[in-house]
């Protein structure tokens, strides 16, 4: 069986059971904490991480990842990956929209995401 890696901040644990069985058509889901992006990082410390996060994924030796996180971390990572022949995947989730009134009147509005199926970059 092969290794599907969940590379966001969305632990596996927490998925819907859809989801879940959507990644272990991949193989035994492993994840790996998508890691926090500053703001303040150069694009030397942008391609420093991106090097350290792949080798750290392909060192699973999956046969698909999912990435999802911080767009230009994302970007750097999915094109090293696919350098390497891995299968590099994204969710696809219908967003719900929900509204709730408030007891002072006020609305709060929920966003509710539905997985779909996963979309390879």
């Amino acid at each position: 069986m092969g290794t599907f890696v969940n590379f966001s901040n969305h632990p596996s644990r927490g998925w819907s059971e859809l989801q879940r069985n959507a990644a272990e058509e991949y193989g035994t889901i492993i994840d790996i904490p998508f890691p926090a992006v500053g703001c303040e990082l150069t694009d030397r410390q942008m391609e420093d991480l991106a090097e350290r996060m792949t080798k750290k994924i392909i060192g699973v030796q999956p046969d698909a990842v999912m990435c999802m996180g911080e767009f230009v971390l994302c970007f750097k990572i999915v094109q090293k990956l696919k350098a390497k022949g891995i299968c590099v995947l994204a969710s696809c989730s219908e967003r719900k929209a929900v509204e709730h009134m408030e007891k002072d009147g006020t609305i709060r509005k929920e966003s509710i995401f539905a997985f779909c199926r996963f979309r390879e970059y």
